[in-house]
C-alpha cells in the first residue's frame, strides 16, 4: 500500500449503472440491475477493495469501467476526463488493464507465453523492431518472477500460480497507471495466495500502480487495499478507510460480513459474535422496493422498504446508505 499525494483522483465514478435485459418468454424481457448507481473515485497509487457476496455486481463494476461492457449509465472520468467516444477508449486502455479471475480460461490455450504477454504490445504497437518487442516480454516475464524459459511454453504447462503471474505480465504490458484485479487469488492455493498478493504491492511500489481490487475474502483484501467498498445487490452500501471498515462497520450487512471473517486468536474468536443473516439473498431480477437489503436486515423499518437510502458521508471519509445508520451504532 502507497502513500498518495496528489489530490485528484485518478478514477471518477459517479452514478454507475449496468442492467442486463433478460429474456422472460414471450417477447418479453425484463431488466437485472448488475450494477445501479454506483460512486466512487480511486486516488493515484491507491487501492480501493471492493466486497460482497457473489452476484453483488463486483466483478461487472470493474468491466464496465474498463469498458468490457458498455455502461446503461452513468459517467467515468479517468484523470479528470470524461471516457466518452471510441479514441477515448483507445486511450483509456492504453493506460488501464485488467487481471481476470480464472488463470486457467483468460489464457488462450494456443499460444505461447511470450505471444499472451505479447499481444497488447501487438495491439497497441508499443515496439519499433522485433528485438525491442523480445526484451520486453523478458523483462516483463522477470517482473513476475517468472524464467526467460518458460517463454517458449504453453499456458496448460503452468500451474495456476505461475498462469497468473503470466495473466498479471500481460496486464502490466501497455506500461498501465490502473489496474482492475478480478478476484485475481480466488482461483488459487492459499499459500500461492499470499505470494501472489505480495508481488501485487511490491508491484504497487515500484511501478506507481493503482489497483481496484475486486474480492470476496474480507482478509485478502483488507491486507492490500486502502479503502474498502462493500456492495450488496447492485448498489454500493459502505465506503472508509481499511482498518475502519474492519473495526468499526456501521451497514448491518458489513457489520455481519465483518463478523464471519476467522480470527487466528481462540480467545478473540469465542468473544467474537457471528452475525448470521436470514434469508437467501434476493435475485437481481426481483429486488426488492427501498433499501436491498432490508429482506435479511434485522434493523429493517417501513421507510426502508419505501426509499432507498442516500450514500452520505457519516464521518471523514466513511459513507454509509442506511437510514437508521445513527441509531444503530
Amino acid at each position: 500500500m502507497s502513500e498518495n499525494t496528489n489530490n485528484t483522483p485518478l478514477v471518477q465514478v459517479k452514478d454507475l449503472k449496468e442492467y442486463f435485459n433478460i429474456n422472460m418468454g414471450l417477447f418479453k424481457s425484463k431488466p437485472l440491475k448488475a450494477v445501479d448507481g454506483v460512486s466512487f473515485d480511486i486516488k493515484k497509487g491507491e487501492t480501493l477493495g471492493l466486497v460482497g457476496e457473489s452476484g453483488c455486481g463486483k466483478t461487472t463494476v470493474g468491466r464496465t469501467i474498463l469498458r468490457l461492457y458498455e455502461p446503461t449509465g452513468g459517467e467515468i472520468y479517468y484523470k479528470g476526463k470524461k471516457i466518452e467516444s471510441k479514441a477515448d477508449i483507445r486511450e483509456f486502455r492504453k493506460e488501464a488493464t485488467m487481471v481476470f479471475q480464472d488463470p486457467y480460461s483468460s489464457l488462450n490455450p494456443r499460444m505461447t507465453v511470450s505471444d499472451i504477454i505479447g499481444e497488447p504490445l501487438d495491439v497497441h504497437k508499443l515496439y519499433s523492431n522485433k528485438k525491442e518487442r523480445e526484451e520486453r516480454i523478458l523483462e516483463l516475464m522477470n517482473c513476475v518472477g517468472l524464467n526467460s524459459e518458460h517463454a517458449s511454453r504453453y499456458a496448460h504447462e503452468f500451474s495456476g500460480g505461475q498462469r497468473q503471474r503470466i495473466g498479471i505480465a500481460r496486464a502490466l504490458a501497455v506500461n498501465p497507471s490502473f489496474i482492475v484485479c478480478d478476484e485475481p487469488v480466488s482461483a488459487l492455493d492459499v499459500s500461492i495466495q499470499a505470494q501472489v498478493i505480495n508481488m501485487f504491492d511490491e508491484l504497487q511500489d515500484t511501478l506507481g500502480l493503482t489497483y481496484l481490487f475486486i474480492a470476496h475474502d474480507i482478509l485478502v483484501v483488507r491486507h492490500i487495499s486502502d479503502r474498502i467498498a462493500v456492495m450488496y445487490l447492485g448498489k454500493m452500501v459502505e465506503l472508509a478507510d481499511a482498518a475502519e471498515i474492519y473495526e468499526h462497520p456501521l451497514h448491518p450487512y458489513s457489520k455481519a460480513l465483518m463478523s464471519a471473517v476467522p480470527m487466528p486468536d481462540p480467545k478473540v474468536a469465542r468473544a467474537n459474535k457471528r452475525i448470521t443473516l436470514s434469508g437467501d439473498i434476493p435475485s437481481p431480477l426481483n429486488a426488492p422496493s427501498g433499501c436491498p437489503f432490508r429482506t435479511r436486515c434485522p434493523y429493517a423499518t417501513d421507510k426502508c422498504a419505501e426509499t432507498m437510502p442516500e450514500f452520505k458521508e457519516v464521518s471523514t471519509g466513511h459513507f454509509v446508505a442506511c437510514h437508521r445508520v445513527g441509531e444503530i451504532n
